[in-house]
This record gives structure tokens, sequence and C-alpha cells, in this order.
């Protein structure tokens, strides 16, 4: 007998509509069940979707998907979406090297209409397909779905201003609430959403107390009064912040009551102009490590799920983001000018540590990655030495403020990048690309690549001395296991370095790829150099490969387009001869996710494939 009667009936989402209301919590307690089983196999997301499984029971059960169009923020909280999406076989290659993704992809069903995985993007693609299909004259619904934390960022809000004042449209706003992002809230926002639960809470807490001994007539009907007191609030209700904007605010909602939800839902759905509906949910919801501990469970690799996760044993090879974390508190330590800031990832970017010894020097500014930067900036003009900590594919969405508000005014603030180059599972949204080609062209900037754990924590500490804007960009993960040095010290800026002496051919490898660089010397019998800086580059030891070799390779995990690569192209532009040169990088397209040591061979990065280009370009001269 199946453990999962209820959900093997369901392939699509009409196959939940056409479930009794009562049969509902079966199906969600079943999916709960199968995500725990499911993700304890493959890893990935698990808080969070555990927080919406009945939201989602709920909108596939009110709305038409995908006539109806359901737009998730972030996504990576919809695991149940996939399930119910005919994707539920497709759930054991999550993540994975040829599998589907973690997040909503609009090549991978037709029930993802819009693609997402960067926080803050729903309100405005939805408002977008509500306006489609008012201009068209279709009769269906947009629903945005959003988080807490994601409603924190300055884009969400600039959607609802420009939704507000359109009166015509069919458009859902859903803030699923769990009072976290990936970690605890921060900010104003959080604090009005808490003032709003407040009353209902305590009535709540007081009337479950009170009915605790009440018969079941009673009972049903204080269900019922609840329903309408918070499900349907009177949408001219004064003084939300949201009816300001022009929406119609209710709420807030049980999140994991379907009794409350889907009337909830079945009302809203009948009603034009922008509506805004507050749903309280948990995160971990259902699996109680989870919920005791929502930030570790967030994000996990493969785990018992009857026994829950296994602490970590302190291995003697740090990650790149372990290393960034302690030289910051060493650096914080000897200087009173070091500040930390980050945009809602402070476990993610390795401040947990930094968060505790220094508090008064910590700040989380929430999803604002364009705030981060022009509040580091104004840090930087008041003296301060700001460290901004970001993932290489957040950085991208503050690339006006690093121009117009840190490198024009050439302010002394220091990027550590994180995730830099192939990020693995979580795919094309999370690789860090692009950042070489975007930052090197950027005047002031200082531009760094560590090739292993303690050339980061050098290249950190010579960009906090730097007089200027600069850049350390890392990748995911642990490195070649060169334990950083206790003390801080700094590298002559712009110099890199031989690590092995050949014939012929020279590769210059940047950052990550000195170790199949390594390796590819080995086998080709090629000089290798660690070339370390992007910006400023060593024309001086370029000039010199040039000088000694046939063949001048460059190798960065980055895109091969404007990257490292270019500004060794425009060295050899200006010698008198030059020989002859190729570069590899990573390919003029979006990179799958999976295992990043998959990806890296995907791409021709890896020892292999360094040498199997190489050796055909010498075939060809």
């Amino acid at each position: 007998m199946s453990d999962y009667p209820f959900l093997d009936r369901i392939h699509f989402p009409a196959d939940v509509r056409a479930l009794n209301r009562n049969e509902l919590p079966i199906l969600a307690d079943e999916l709960r069940r199968f995500l725990i089983e499911s993700v304890s196999k493959t890893g990935g997301h698990l808080s969070s979707n555990l927080g919406t499984v009945e939201l989602t029971v709920a909108l596939h059960t009110v709305f038409n998907a995908p006539e109806d169009r359901i737009v998730w923020d972030v996504g990576h909280q919809t695991y149940s979406h996939k399930i119910l999406t005919g994707r539920r076989d497709a759930m054991a290659g999550l993540r994975h090297y040829g599998g589907i993704s973690g997040f909503p992809r609009r090549a991978e069903s037709e029930y993802d209409p819009f693609g997402t995985a960067h926080s803050s993007t729903s309100i405005s693609a939805a408002l977008a397909m509500a306006v489609a299909a008012r201009d068209r004259n279709e009769a269906r619904a947009s629903i945005a779905v959003i988080g807490d934390g994601a409603m924190s960022a300055g884009m969400a809000f600039e959607a609802l201003n420009n939704a507000g004042s359109m009166k015509d449209i069919n458009l859902l706003v859903i803030l699923n609430d769990n009072e976290m992002s990936i970690s605890p809230p921060v900010g104003a926002l959080s604090n009005i959403l808490a003032r709003l639960m407040a009353p209902y809470d305590t009535a709540r807490r007081l009337g479950k107390k009170v009915l605790r001994a009440a018969p079941p007539p009673v009972l049903d009907l204080a269900r019922k009064v609840e329903e309408v007191a918070k499900g349907m609030v009177a949408p001219d209700s004064p003084g939300t912040l949201f009816e300001e904007f022009g929406f119609h605010y209710y709420g807030p909602v049980d999140g994991h009551d379907l009794d409350v939800l889907v009337p909830t839902l079945q009302n809203l759905r009948n009603f034009k102009g922008p509506q805004f509906l507050h749903v309280v949910t948990r995160k971990g919801q259902g699996y109680k490590l989870a919920e005791a501990d929502p930030v570790r469970y967030h994000g996990v690799s493969k785990f018992d799920h009857h026994t829950g996760l296994q602490e970590e044993s302190a291995e003697a090879r740090p990650t790149y983001t372990q290393v960034f974390g302690d030289w910051l508190c060493d650096a914080a330590a000897l200087d009173a000018r070091v500040v930390g800031i980050t945009p809602a990832m402070c476990e993610g970017s390795g401040l947990t540590r930094f968060a505790r010894e220094f508090p008064g020097r910590y700040y989380d500014v929430g999803i604002a990655e364009q705030h981060a930067l022009t509040f580091a900036a104004g840090l930087a003009c008041e003296g301060y030495r700001p460290v901004v900590a970001i993932y290489s594919t957040f950085l991208q969405r503050a690339y006006d403020q690093l121009i117009h508000d840190i490198a024009l005014q050439n302010l002394p603030v220091v990027l550590a990048i994180d995730r830099a180059g192939l990020a693995g599972a979580d795919g094309a949204t999370h690789h860090g690309a692009f950042d070489l080609s975007f930052l090197a062209c950027v005047p002031n900037m200082l531009v760094m690549t560590p090739a292993d754990e303690n050339e980061c924590r050098q290249m950190l500490h010579t960009a906090l001395c730097y007089e200027g804007p600069s850049a350390v960009r890392y990748p995911r993960g642990k490195g070649s296991g060169t334990m950083p040095e206790t003390g801080l010290s700094t590298l002559p800026i712009g110099k890199g370095e031989i690590r092995r002496h050949g014939r012929k051919t020279a590769l210059l490898a940047f950052g990550s790829l000195l170790a199949p660089a390594l390796e590819a010397g080995e086998a080709l019998d090629a000089t290798v150099a660690n070339m370390r800086f992007v910006k400023p580059i060593d024309e001086t030891l370029i000039t010199q490969l040039a000088r000694e070799h046939d063949l001048l390779v460059t190798l960065e995990e980055n895109a091969v387009i404007g990257g490292a690569g270019s500004e060794v192209a425009r060295v050899l532009d200006a010698l008198p001869a030059r020989p002859r040169f190729l570069r590899l990088g990573l390919p003029d397209r979006f990179i799958d996710h999976g295992e990043q040591r998959q990806l890296l061979a995907e791409a021709g990065l890896d020892a292999a494939g360094i040498e199997s280009a190489i050796r055909s370009t010498e075939q060809d001269k």
C-alpha cells in the first residue's frame, strides 16, 4: 500500500481542484511528508518549502493554473508547486546535473510563468501579466507570492507604487509572512508586520484558552467568526502601509489553515483592482527539527530525515567563506574603523562570528543590495572602512551604486565577493560568471582573484589597506587546502608569480583555476603563472611570458567575453611581436545546475579539458 494515497492521485492542479474540501488537509499532510523524505535524499531548500505547503494547495485549489499566473518570489519555496504540477517523479533529480531546477523556470514547465531565483521580482512580473490580461480582455488572475524578507527590497515597493493606481486589473499580492528570509528579519517593515500581528495573536491565544472545553458546534462557529474577522477584513480598513499604496488589504490569515485559506482566496478571486493578502506561515512547519532551527534547515545537503542533520565535523580545511569571516574578525580587532555589511546573508557570507563579536559594527541591511553599497559609500565618506560581504550574482543588482557611489568617488570600500565562478546546485541564477567582466572595466577598481585560502586572506587585507574601491572574488566551498596564516599581511599590488617553469606554452591562471592549470602544466611541460590581479594586471609578467613562449593561454572561472583574458589581450596588442594566444573561460551561454566539478568539466576548465584545448591549438599551428 502506498505511503501517499492522496498524493498518488495528483498529477496536475486539476486533480487538486477535484478533491473535496475535507480531503485537502490530508493531501497537505502527505505532501509535507513527501517533501521531507525527498529533500533528505537530494538536498535543497527545506524550511521554506515546509512553510508553504498549505498555501500551495490552496492556490491550486482556487486558481486555474497555468491560465491564472502564479508568480513565486525567489522561488526556493516552490517544491510543493513542482510536485503538484507534474514534476513529482522528477524531484529525485532536484538540483542535480541534468535534473530539474530548485527554482521556477519557464523552460521547465508551463506552470512556471516567470523564472525566479533572486528576490523581489514577483510583483513587477505579476503586475505586467495582469496588465496584459486587461489589455487582451482575458479573464484571468495574476498572483504574486512574496516573502516578508523579499518585501524589504526597493524593487517590491516600486512595483507596489506602480500597481496601486491601476484599479482595473486582476492582481493579488500574497505576503507570505514567516518572520524570516533566510535569517531573522531586520528593519522597519518587520516591526510593522509584528505590530499588525500582535492583536490577532493575543486574541487567538485567548480564544483558544476560553474555547478549550467548548462543544463542537461552538468551535465550528468560532472558526467561522475567525475566518470572517481575519480573512475578510473590510477593504477600507485604515492605517496599513499597503492600503496607502492603493491596495485592498486583507488579513492576517493563518497560512496553515486550509479552512481559512481556501474561502479567503475564493472571495478575493472575484475582486477587481490590486488586492493584498497577508498570510502568516511558519518556516519548517510540520518538521520539528526545522521548526526549531529554520536557519540551519534552510538549505540542506542529503541527510537522514528520521534523525535530522548531523553536526558537521571540524575539518582542517576551511571554506573560503570561513577564511573571510575569520579575517574580518581579526582585522576588526586591530582597526576600529572596520565595519561589516551584508544584504541579508549573514550565515551564507560567513558573518556569524563577526556579528556576535562586533555587534555594534555589523549591519544587515535586508535584501537591499543597492542600499548596501551606497550605505557603505556613506560610511567610507565618514572615515570608516566598510567591508561588504555579497554573493557575485547579488552584486549584479547594485552595479550602478558600485560605479556611481563608490568607484566614481574613489572610496575605500571592500567588496568580499563570495560564490564567484560556478556555484553548483543553485544553477545559472547563482553562478558568479560575470563579475571579472563588469569589475575590470570600472576605473579606480582593484580586482583580485585568490588561488588558495591563504592568498584569499592576504588579498582581503590588501584590499582593506587600499585607498580606493577593491574587490576580492572567491569561489564557493573549500580550496586547495593551503591553511591561512594567522597574521595580517598584504601582497604587492599588481604582481603575479610564476609557479612552474616550462617550455613553449605558458598558462596564465586567475584564481580558482590555478590548481587545474598546474596539473595540466605538468602534462604539457608548460609554464604556469598565478596572475593574482585582474586589475591592475601584471603587464611586466605578461610581457616576459610573451617573449619566452610560443603560446599564452589565459584561464578564468568567469565569462570568457570581457574577462581577465581580455585584459591580457590588451597588453599583448601593445607588443611589437606577440605569441599565439588562447583564452579559456566560461562559454557564452548560461550554465545549468550540478556539482561544481561536473560543471567545470563540461566547460572544459578541469585539468583534462585545459590540456585537450591546448593540444588542439598546438596541432592547428
